[in-house]
């Protein structure tokens, strides 16, 4: 493998294993008191702060295209990346962190039928069958013969999180050709959005916002609050963006995305790791199915059109 390319593969898996730790931050802070809107406004107003010197940057003599195209970054910032955070960091108050996970994850699937309902593009037979894969592992994870208790509470935040993660992937790959905003700016500009908007909604009383900020427990160890708001803005957020950005660069849509998968097998590990949280086996089959499912969908969505194919 050329040396650009395994290091875009190192970019990937850093991005998503440091993905996969917001979940033992975020709990540690809402333990400790913290609102999910607190949360997830600190989450992604430091990390655009940290990162709006490089998206300046990226953005000389491109403004424009950020005023053309705010509609879509704004629809970004709310969908993709405010109820996205928001539906995840309330899913894991009830629910173990990789089966919240797996629940957001289920957006990939929503995002074949959104296209097939609005844009008419039907999914092929392969698209399919990862979506009912994707569905029997749902079921699973769920454990509806009762071998497990979830909050409906939970499963609803759970499925809330992946209809923003959907939202995420079709506004973030919307492609405006020469007027595109580079990945960066969009997810800098995102992340600012997000968090003004939660803010404004706290201020009005609409959204609970509040934050301790004493010790607060992670891992089973007290630390300063300081600690978890770090982890959460500078790894699971800015660290995590970037090197998804820079693998996707290396290694293109298809492969990165199939790599990101991997967030979800390392959010149980930490899960286990720091919360001491491990699904029940019928619970990690059903992820199995899901990851597979998933993966199934991605490689459809990326295979040429057969008339694509016949004209080549």
């Amino acid at each position: 493998m050329p040396p650009a390319r395994s290091l875009g593969l190192l970019f990937a898996v850093l991005s998503a294993l440091t993905f996969s730790t917001s979940g033992p931050f975020a709990r540690a802070l809402l333990d400790a008191g913290w609102s999910t809107p607190a949360a997830v406004a600190t989450r992604v107003g430091v990390a655009a702060v940290v990162l709006a010197v490089p998206a300046a940057l990226l953005l000389r003599g491109r403004w424009g295209s950020v005023r053309r195209n705010l509609t879509g970054i704004t629809l970004f910032g709310v969908l993709g990346v405010g109820a996205t955070q928001v539906g995840y960091f309330n899913a894991i108050r009830y629910l173990p962190v990789g089966v919240a996970l797996l629940l957001e994850y289920l957006g990939v699937v929503l995002v074949v039928f959104w296209m097939w309902a609005v844009h008419g593009q039907r999914p092929r037979a392969l698209t399919a069958a990862g979506a009912v894969t994707a569905i029997v592992g749902l079921v699973l994870v769920l454990d509806l013969s009762g071998g497990a208790r979830l909050s409906p509470a939970g499963v609803a935040w759970g499925l809330f999180a992946g209809v923003g993660l959907a939202s995420y992937f079709v506004l973030g790959a919307r492609d405006s050709g020469d007027d595109e905003v580079p990945a960066l700016a969009l997810a800098t500009g995102g992340m600012a959005i997000g968090a003004v908007l939660l803010v404004a909604l706290g201020a009005t009383g609409l959204l609970p916002m509040h934050a301790t900020f004493g010790q607060v427990s992670l891992g089973g160890h007290q630390v300063n609050w300081l600690v978890p708001v770090a982890g959460l803005s500078l790894v699971a957020a800015v660290v995590a963006y970037v090197a998804g950005i820079a693998a996707a660069r290396a290694l293109g849509a298809r492969l990165s995305s199939f790599v990101g998968l991997t967030e979800v097998l390392f959010a149980v590990l930490v899960a286990w790791l720091v919360l001491d949280e491990l699904p029940a086996p019928v619970q990690i089959l059903g992820g199995a199915l899901i990851i597979a499912g998933v993966a199934l969908v991605r490689l459809d969505e990326r295979k040429p059109a057969p008339e694509a194919l016949v004209s080549a």
